[in-house]
């Protein structure tokens, strides 16, 4: 596995609630929805092949 790297994010509260509670129906931390959030953003952009994206996502929903 690739190691993971470690980012500070300064976000309003009122993004961090929007998060919280999406994470939270989607039964995910709020790390692991920001990082699936990100990933399908990428994927829509075209910006990751298919076994990049597969291998992000899975682990996002650990």
């Amino acid at each position: 596995m690739a190691e993971r790297k470690s980012v500070l994010l300064r976000i309003s509260p009122q993004l961090w609630e929007e998060l919280q509670r999406l994470a939270s129906q989607e039964l995910r931390s709020v790390n692991a929805q920001i990082e699936y959030l990100l990933v399908e953003a990428l994927r829509r952009r075209g910006r990751l092949t298919q076994a990049e994206s597969s291998d992000d996502s899975q682990r996002g929903e650990e």
